[in-house]
Formats: C-alpha cells, sequence, structure tokens
C-alpha cells in the first residue's frame, strides 16, 4: 500500500483522485459526478457561513477532490488546462497582478 501523500502537484492530485476513484467515476457517469461536486459546493457554502474551521478545511478538500473526478470522468487535465488560462496571467487584464474592475469577471 503507497503512504500518503502530503504535498501533491495539481497533476499529482488528479492522478492520485483517479487511481482511487477512476472506475466508480466512470460508472457514475458525468451527469452523476457533477451532482456529487454541486452536492459538495453546497456543503462549502454553509462551512463558509459557519466557525468550524476544521469543517471548511474538509469542504474544500472535497470540492478539489469532486472537481478533479469530474475532470477524469471527461478526460482534461487540470494542470495543463489551469496553465493555459492563467499561466500567463489573468485571462481579462492579462497581467500578473489582475486591473479587471471589481464589476468585470476575468
Amino acid at each position: 500500500m503507497p503512504s500518503p501523500a502530503s504535498d501533491l502537484s495539481i497533476e499529482d492530485l488528479q492522478q492520485h483522485i483517479r487511481r482511487m476513484y477512476y472506475d466508480k467515476d466512470v460508472a457514475r457517469g458525468i451527469d452523476g459526478t457533477f451532482m456529487w461536486l454541486m452536492e459538495e459546493v453546497g456543503e462549502l457554502a454553509s462551512a463558509l457561513r459557519g466557525n468550524d474551521r476544521e469543517n471548511l478545511q474538509e469542504e474544500f478538500a472535497d470540492v478539489i477532490a469532486w472537481l478533479f473526478t469530474i475532470a477524469n470522468v471527461a478526460d482534461v487535465n487540470l494542470a495543463e488546462a489551469l496553465s493555459a488560462k492563467y499561466g500567463q496571467g489573468c485571462p481579462g487584464c492579462h497581467r500578473f497582478e489582475c486591473e479587471c474592475s471589481l464589476d468585470e469577471k476575468p
């Protein structure tokens, strides 16, 4: 049994999640997996309104894990996608320190 990872890159984490859950995730499909992601986003929203730091951390971790899960089912490499979209700065103003107005979505 492999030892638990303490510091994973985005690519490593996506592969880690894939090894653990891929067969179940593919069987569930994109729609079912997306619904689990949305449930976790709702739980994160609730945790953000509370003051339980441990629960907040767990809910952030769950949202990230389910995002990686759905990316695996959809065959999207998140490290590549993030690098392509944000690796050269803000997609809106193209700066590394965003200068977009607050009412603008970069």
